[in-house]
């Protein structure tokens, strides 16, 4: 394994740490990014396949969150996403008390690939029942990632924000 320089930031510092920081420099509220992270992670993980970054950039716009790092948030979650389908499925159905669906996330991801317009009609309650359980594992899920993110956001203002100064 090769070692990183200090010059040069890991992939996960690049892609994920740096975005969100930059938007702390260029005027956005700690708050304000906390519920940006927030509502990414909660939409990244919405159980419909192909939908995540429209689910993100609708909720961005309705909420006036940012556009960059709701969508890094929600890209970064794919594996999740793809893993959490199923599993939002059943529970929606368990809720409900229907049958539950038997399939695998291998098998849906070939029929989904194999033909998205029948994928979409043979499984469409199926993804209404995902959707339900979703919506009630995200709203506490956003509230428990805001409150997690705010304070290390908070101190990285600061922390900016000390820098700045001293060296104006």
């Amino acid at each position: 394994m090769t070692e990183v320089s200090d010059r040069q930031d890991p992939w996960w510092r690049r892609w994920f740490i740096n975005p969100i920081l930059k938007q702390i420099t260029q005027g956005i509220s700690a708050d304000k990014l906390a519920w940006t992270i927030a509502i990414g992670c909660a939409a990244g993980i919405f159980p419909v396949m192909g939908t995540t970054s429209f689910v993100c950039f609708f909720a961005a716009v309705y909420l006036k969150l940012n556009q960059p790092v709701i969508q890094v948030v929600c890209h970064t979650l794919w594996a999740a996403h793809l893993a959490l389908i199923l599993p939002f499925i059943k529970m929606g159905q368990w809720i409900l008390g229907d049958q539950p669906i038997k399939a695998s996330i291998p098998t849906l991801l070939k029929e989904f690939f194999t033909s998205p317009w029948q994928f979409a009609q043979d499984y469409w309650l199926a993804a209404l029942h995902g959707i339900l359980a979703w919506f009630l594992v995200s709203i506490p899920l956003v509230f428990i990632v805001r409150s997690i993110t705010l304070p290390f956001l908070k101190a990285a203002a600061s922390r900016i924000e000390r820098k700045n100064t001293a060296t104006t």
